[in-house]
């Protein structure tokens, strides 16, 4: 399969080599240096591109995508309060193509699943709150991630007395703290 990388940080490099190992040729490697290969032949030839971008170029580079005729899969997250509605349109009336989920990893899935019990659980005892801690390396660059945003607003929904999730304290790679843990209901 001939495959395009957008993003090229520690996620794009990671899954260039596993695509290498697994027989994969990587067409076209397009980071922030590099844009005008959007319109490249190199990234049109691509069957697929991988996205792991921000969220203020996510959207972005999806339209540019599918303008070369490229599908996508996409591991980005932030985008969709601004453009869910307008990715939905284009993949269901246009007939675009984007595979997307906040998190690919199969034990976050059962990790979801059994979240989303919980939640269920919880409706019925009132007297408890739900609180989420989330944990990562000093480099992480979204915080809270889009792993931990899925799983917020799974328990929004699946429990009727909260309305939405609230990003609370963060602590910083310098120190420095950030936020409150006051909630809202």
């Amino acid at each position: 399969m001939n495959i395009a990388l957008i993003g090229y940080g520690k996620m794009g490099r990671m899954i260039e080599q596993i695509c290498k190992e697994r027989g994969h040729n990587i067409v076209s490697i397009i980071d922030l240096d590099n844009q005008q290969d959007f319109d490249s032949p190199e990234f049109a030839s691509a069957d697929v591109a991988i996205e792991f971008t921000s969220p203020s170029a996510a959207y972005g580079n999806y339209l540019r995508a599918w303008k070369a005729g490229v599908k996508v899969v996409s591991g980005s997250t932030g985008w969709m309060n601004d453009h869910e509605a307008d990715v939905h349109r284009m993949c269901t009336e246009e007939g675009k193509t984007l595979f997307w989920a906040s998190n690919f990893s199969i034990g976050v899935a059962i990790f979801s699943a059994v979240n989303r019990y919980l939640a269920k659980i919880m409706n019925q005892f009132a007297q408890y709150d739900v609180r989420m801690e989330e944990t990562h390396h000093i480099h992480k660059l979204d915080a809270p991630s889009g792993t931990a945003i899925t799983l917020a607003e799974e328990i929004v929904a699946d429990l009727d007395r909260k309305t939405t999730w609230v990003k609370g304290e963060q602590h910083l790679a310098d120190g420095t703290v950030e936020g409150t843990n006051n909630c809202a209901p």
